[in-house]
């Protein structure tokens, strides 16, 4: 993952993906995705449940310092307003940091490497994240952002779905 900033200097800056929401409502539909037991916080451990199932392999000690920079209140949970505060989604702007955060989130998503997100390869992420949808369902989503019509995502149409560009 790549390093982040978030406009200081600190090189102990934890690696992250950004998330690029567009709207509470995604925010919180994500949020839930994360929040596996439905306790309206997320844990350590369900901050690596999801992570490990979207195929990073993210140690111990780097969910630690997540958890550290996300949970503002030093609670040991991250609620849904420390979480919206992170997805807002400018750890770096769009610019390199935030190019580079999406290239990984996409890399997740691609799982065979050819720079392209099949339907199939968006239900398996999606059944990894407890989602209940069929390939079909998938087919649908990916043809609403497949801006070339090929039924395919490539990283541009995944740029800009996810910068929620026009």
């Amino acid at each position: 993952m790549a390093a982040t900033n978030n406009g200081n200097n600190n090189n102990n800056s934890v690696s992250k993906p950004s998330l690029y929401l567009q709207d509470m409502d995604e925010v919180q539909k994500v949020f839930k995705r994360f929040d596996t037991n439905g306790d309206g916080m997320i844990s350590a451990d369900e901050l690596s449940g999801v992570i490990n199932a979207l195929g990073s392999d993210t140690s111990p000690d780097e969910v630690a310092r997540m958890m550290d920079e996300i949970d503002t209140d030093r609670d040991g949970y991250i609620n849904l307003d420390e979480f919206a505060e992170f997805c807002k989604g400018d750890v770096n702007g769009v610019g390199d940091g935030g190019v580079n955060e999406l290239r990984e989130a996409f890399d997740l998503y691609d799982q065979d490497s050819n720079g392209l997100i099949s339907a199939a390869e968006l239900h398996q992420i999606l059944i990894r994240l407890g989602e209940s949808c069929s390939v079909q369902d998938c087919t649908k989503m990916i043809s609403s952002v497949d801006a070339d019509g090929d039924g395919y995502v490539n990283f541009d149409e995944f740029k800009k779905m996810m910068t929620n560009s026009k």
